[in-house]
């Protein structure tokens, strides 16, 4: 099978480290490629930046359905355009907010969610709502370090992320921790073995859901909400 991991964003080395995560955890026969448009903004902090990435993590799509792409992987925590994809998608597609909280509810029955920025959370609790766990996750933290800052000052995006950890722990009582941000994704390891507990990354997530769902012969349905976009005529603008 063939999955195809995009990151919305224009950062070729978020997404390099995406796929890094993604190889460590895919089966031996899974072939895992990862795109990201470069018209895009270089990270995604806000409603904005969403609108801005998903014409072209669209049109990434459809370069794969061409390629015979099994299943597809939006590698961001706010899973921007997720609908939208699945309408243009045969196979499925995975979005790593849904597929962590999904992890989570099945390993904990409380978990949190640590973020990079505050502008980030009502975001993600409005996931976590659409998704049916607002019950289960018991917060949503930040660190307070824009989403560039993970690559530039990794130490200190480590630092921040144990401490935060810490305190979901024992003020949250947080059985589980997810990681809000497909940039942390290199982390989780080292998170897990220093804080003692389980730490999830939604990119390596999404990617086991994925191989999952194709194994299974699941496809994306076009019944109703999900079928292919009616074909419509652009108007026209008068340049003159």
């Amino acid at each position: 099978m063939h999955i195809r991991l995009i990151n919305p964003n224009s950062t070729a080395s978020m997404t390099s480290q995406a796929l890094d995560s993604a190889l460590r955890v895919k089966q031996q026969d899974t072939k895992v490629s990862a795109v990201n448009p470069l018209d895009t903004p270089v990270s995604i902090e806000g409603g904005a930046d969403e609108a801005a990435a998903v014409p072209g993590m669209l049109a990434e799509i459809l370069k794969g359905e061409m390629l015979g792409v099994d299943a597809y992987v939006v590698a961001c925590f706010d899973d921007p355009g997720l609908h939208a994809a699945r309408e243009v998608a045969r196979g499925p597609v995975v979005g790593i907010c849904q597929a962590a909280v999904q992890v989570a509810m099945t390993i904990s029955r409380r978990f949190s969610i640590i973020t990079t920025l505050p502008r980030s959370i009502p975001i993600i609790e409005d996931l976590v709502s659409d998704y049916g766990a607002e019950r289960h996750c018991r917060n949503v933290r930040a660190i307070d370090l824009p989403v560039l800052g993970l690559e530039e000052d990794p130490v200190e995006a480590e630092r921040l992320l144990v401490a935060e950890i810490e305190r979901a722990k024992r003020e949250d009582r947080a059985e589980a921790i997810i990681l809000g941000c497909a940039g942390m994704s290199s982390l989780c390891d080292r998170l897990q073995a220093t804080t003692g507990v389980p730490v999830i990354d939604g990119v390596t997530a999404a990617i086991k859901l994925a191989e999952a769902l194709v194994g299974a012969g699941y496809t994306t349905s076009k019944v109703n909400a999900y079928d292919y976009p009616r074909v419509k005529e652009m108007p026209r603008r008068n340049c003159a």
